[in-house]
């Protein structure tokens, strides 16, 4: 029971929330509703955290030795001796065998987007996350496969090209910031946790950040007003403060309270972060399926 509950912990349950992207194109393309494609969706977002787990146990197995040097990743099961490597690798490749035939027989052309994330992923474990720039673009690149393979479940009709540039800048964004977060936390000794870091400093890292959130705002606007699929009453405009606002309270988190090592709990943790991200989905559900229903 120890060693499933390692390995369960190991799986990084909390990372989960990072697949529910693969909903986009069923909100935004009008098929929430659909019962046979909301139930497809979700039997992808459950495959979509199975091979992102895996990826996780081969991410920790690649780093024991540097993780039981880190303040906090020392605490982690396989860097603790808490789960012995031998039953992580087995569980790794459990997770495998079962994910990528199971999201082939889902849908072949979302089991591909799987499969190249699960490539995408082993290759960043082993080389990108060394490579400056590139490691933060994997990262994006991640969401996008994850928003593809939902819009290939629904045999998408109306999602917009828009939605893609967004999540992508906001993926940016995320990445950054947690990249910020670790310079902070390390401090002068981040280079020996983790070598990328030291191809970064704040300065060039408030750059970027600075940059990627404004083209995020302009995305977002001329999706909210040019998108095909939205109603034509252009009341998806009323939702652009809110995201302003979601932005705006992360660049606090992360400038002022030092913050963003975990994007995943930061959200949850800070209530006008967690709220203004709730209400702006209220929003969305309201706008596509409410105000524009016409009976």
């Amino acid at each position: 029971m120890t060693t499933l509950r390692a390995i369960f912990k190991t799986m990084r349950p909390k990372q989960w929330t990072k697949n529910v992207v693969v909903y986009a194109a069923l909100v935004f393309d009008g098929k929430f509703l659909e019962l046979p494609l909301f139930l497809k969706t979700t039997a992808l977002f459950a495959l979509f955290c199975l091979i992102s787990s895996s990826v996780y146990l081969l991410n920790d197995l690649a780093d024991i030795e540097k993780d039981r040097q880190h303040p906090q990743k020392r605490h982690r099961p396989l860097a603790s001796g808490e789960l012995q490597p031998r039953y992580a690798v087995f569980a790794t490749i459990v997770l495998v065998l079962f994910s990528l035939p199971a999201a082939w027989l889902l849908d072949p052309l979302a089991g591909l987007f799987l499969a190249a994330y699960f490539v995408m992923n082993v290759a960043y474990s082993f080389w990108l996350k060394h490579m400056v720039i590139l490691d933060v673009f994997t990262i994006a690149a991640g969401f996008v496969l994850r928003v593809a393979a939902g819009a290939a479940v629904v045999q998408v009709e109306r999602f917009s090209p828009w939605l893609y540039v967004c999540i992508t800048l906001l993926a940016l964004i995320i990445a950054l910031g947690k990249r910020r977060a670790e310079l902070v936390a390390l401090e002068g000794d981040a280079g020996n946790h983790r070598a990328i870091l030291d191809e970064y400093n704040l300065n060039f890292l408030d750059h970027l950040i600075s940059l990627t959130t404004g083209a995020t705002v302009v995305a977002y606007s001329l999706y909210t007003f040019s998108a095909q699929n939205l109603p034509e009453n252009h009341l998806m405009m009323l939702t652009i403060p809110i995201v302003i606002y979601f932005l705006f309270r992360y660049l606090y988190l992360i400038h002022v309270r030092q913050l963003g090592g975990a994007p995943d709990e930061l959200i949850f943790k800070d209530k006008p972060l967690f709220f203004s991200a709730a209400f702006w989905a209220l929003a969305v559900v309201v706008i596509l399926y409410v105000s524009n229903y016409h009976p």
